[in-house]
């Protein structure tokens, strides 16, 4: 193929391939499978190897994220990022407005933008290219979280040839998440047992807060553009300016609007107060501004914010219902979550049913009788919340809510282990929803990515008994003849799930490790624990001080590891999964020895380093021979000791008299 055709190719199918991802990952609205993804993937990938001349670093075929950040470097705003005035009322409005035309008189113009609820960021360009990303922190300097930014599909990394822009900019916008994502992510995070999210808001901040970039790539963020700073602007106004930016390649959002006066700005706000909850994503107001930057600067600023811009945040909506129930829901990791169910009532755009209760102490602080009338609130919150009770409205005689002692569908007594807020089933094994959803879970994209075996049809072949256990899986093909006298099972269906389930065995441990859904191992920590512990075996002979001494797995971790791995039920099943060819080892590196200065001297490096990850450190120690324990003891020579290590292991070796060296120390003894 000639290599302006292939040039041709290959932009159409990187535009179309990134427009796929947006709407999988961020929209959470796919809309191609992934066979016909991947199909188009592969084609780019062999276009991109016949001509290497017209590869790019930004493809859809290279690996998102991987980069580690040891901590945000903190850097200071060139431009200052102030916050914004705020009002509640029309009233506050109009007297914004008459400090404007006191001012300015009444030949001026606003421009009304969306307030989106989201994490502030400020995006620096030099010739073209993203050079920096920088959190809005205390407004005179944040936190640089280039690297994690960089994973967002919608922020360029390199802007459109031919676009006039200047050699040095600074553009500043929302990162936020959508709803459907949040939803999504969030009851991962529940049914992993880990803390849920109150909002996409916090979400998304806590998210550009982690330190492993390729962790921030599996969290679906988006982002709106809407600021431009420059130290002389070729725009008069920032309604011009808005225009630029989006034949730039940057995402502007549509729904602003430029304003001849305060009339329209009412009207403005008066139509999204309604509208804002058939928006994909959360707003929580809205932004007026002075149009003209002349007049801005005339305007100026006060000690804290521009005279020439506010913002107008909407009220939460609140309704009053009455309580009819209370259900119960069982995940995968056997938490029982309580849902309210309520006399159907109209909130924020939609009939809302049901509520969120979170866990017991929740009920506890409410104070929650039966037949309660109840305030519902939505605001931030996804799903709508039970905010207090109206006692006034309370039935005599009406009996306290009663949370539940035994499991609601197996009937086994619940669980609460200490300083936890939930209630669990300890009935892993035999609890149908904790199966089916376990099921669901390891055949899902992120771990095993079993083709044919999607939700519904997990559900079926757990409810006429092919599937009752994850090795059962692996045991379908023998029951082929059966699967196809039932609906929807197809020869060619069979055999493509087959064949999925065939190939799935050539996934890696880690993607095995968190498949099991293990409590609290996600995929960053199966990632760690394989790593470190390298097989199946080493894993299940690990004592919690010594999973504790992996980086990044805490007591929490260790303990849920050790007690699954423990477990008579859990290890014969792991048996028959390792029996049926699926990975339990992890594919070992060849060391090769740069000297053997550390022959015969053994490790442990604990903490956080300035210049090197422990993993890095790690290596080093290997590649001169040096070997590292996994946890401290009177055979230990060195600790590697960096910043926030664990008093316990600092104690620990002080009682033993173990040396304990810094990082440099240890580069001493290799130089």
């Amino acid at each position: 193929m000639a290599t302006n055709q292939a040039k041709h190719l290959i932009e159409i199918l990187t535009a179309e391939l990134k427009q796929h991802n947006y709407n999988y990952y961020v929209l959470a609205q796919p809309t191609i499978n992934d066979f016909d993804f991947d199909h188009k993937l592969k084609q780019l990938a062999e276009l991109e190897k016949q001509h290497p001349e017209l590869s790019d670093p930004d493809s859809p075929t290279q690996k998102v994220g991987g980069e580690v950040t040891k901590e945000f470097k903190t850097v200071r705003h060139r431009w200052p990022m102030l916050s914004l005035g705020n009002t509640y009322n029309e009233q506050e409005l109009l007297d914004f407005d008459q400090r404007v035309r006191k001012a300015m008189g009444d030949n001026f113009e606003y421009v009304v933008e969306l307030k989106f609820d989201g994490l502030s960021m400020s995006l620096t360009y030099e010739q073209g290219k993203l050079a920096r990303a920088v959190t809005r922190g205390n407004g005179v300097e944040g936190d640089d979280v280039t690297t994690n930014v960089r994973t967002i599909h919608t922020i360029p990394k390199k802007l459109l040839p031919g676009s006039n822009y200047p050699d040095l900019f600074e553009i500043r916008g929302e990162v936020f998440m959508h709803r459907k994502a949040f939803e999504r992510l969030n009851n991962e995070r529940i049914e992993a047992g880990e803390v849920a999210y109150a909002n996409p808001r916090n979400f998304a901040s806590g998210t550009m807060k982690l330190q492993d970039s390729a962790e921030v790539a599996r969290r679906p963020l988006d982002c709106f553009l809407y600021g431009l700073y420059m130290d002389k602007s070729p725009f008069k106004t920032h309604w011009e300016s808005l225009q630029a930016v989006k034949s730039w390649g940057f995402q502007v959002s549509e729904h602003s609007k430029l304003c001849a006066g305060i009339t329209e700005v009412l009207e403005f706000i008066k139509y999204w107060d309604e509208e804002r909850f058939n928006l994909s994503f959360d707003i929580d107001g809205i932004v007026l501004k002075v149009n003209s930057y002349a007049q801005q600067d005339e305007l100026g600023f006060t000690a804290k914010v521009p005279r020439w811009a506010i913002s107008y945040k909407f009220k939460a909506e609140r309704v009053e219902t009455v309580l009819q129930s209370v259900a119960y829901n069982v995940g995968r990791t056997g938490a029982v979550t309580p849902v309210a169910n309520l006399k159907p009532v109209l909130l924020a755009g939609t009939t809302v049913k049901r509520a969120t209760l979170h866990n017991a102490n929740e009920i506890l602080r409410l104070d929650l009788h039966e037949g309660d009338s109840v305030y519902v609130e939505k605001g931030g919150e996804i799903i709508p919340k039970i905010i207090s009770v109206n006692p006034d409205k309370r039935v005599a005689g009406a009996q306290p809510i009663a949370y539940l002692t035994n499991c609601p569908v197996c009937g086994t007594a619940l669980e609460r282990k200490e300083g936890e807020a939930a209630f669990y089933c300890p009935n892993d094994e035999g609890c149908p929803p904790q199966i089916v959803s376990r099921m669901q879970h390891f055949v899902g994209r992120r771990a095993m990515d079993i083709d044919g075996l999607g939700d519904e049809t997990i559900e079926t072949l757990y409810q006429k008994g092919f599937l009752k256990h994850l090795s059962d899986i692996y045991e379908l093909h023998t029951h082929a003849n059966e699967l196809k006298q039932m609906d929807r099972f197809g020869e060619r269906s069979i055999a493509n799930m087959l064949a999925g389930i065939e190939k799935s065995k050539e996934k890696p441990f880690e993607k095995v490790l968190f498949g099991l859904g293990i409590r609290y191992v996600g995929e960053t920590v199966a990632r760690k624990l394989v790593a470190h512990f390298k097989t199946l075996e080493n894993m299940q002979a690990a004592t919690v001080e010594e999973l504790t001494a992996v980086e990044e797995i805490g007591e929490r971790i260790a303990q849920s590891l050790a007690e699954y791995m423990s477990g008579e039920v859990h290890r014969a099943e792991l048996q028959k999964l390792k029996a049926q060819g699926l990975q339990f080892k992890a594919e070992i590196k060849e060391i090769t020895l740069a000297s053997d200065k550390l022959e015969g001297k053994t490790f442990i490096i604990s903490g956080v380093f300035e210049k090197y990850s422990r993993d890095e450190l790690k290596e080093m120690i290997e590649q001169n021979g040096g070997k590292i324990l996994s946890s401290i003891s009177a055979k230990l020579n060195y600790l590697v000791a960096g910043d926030n290590m664990g008093p316990a292991k600092l104690e620990k070796a002080n009682k033993l008299n173990v040396p304990i060296i810094t990082d440099e120390e240890l580069l001493k003894m290799l130089s």
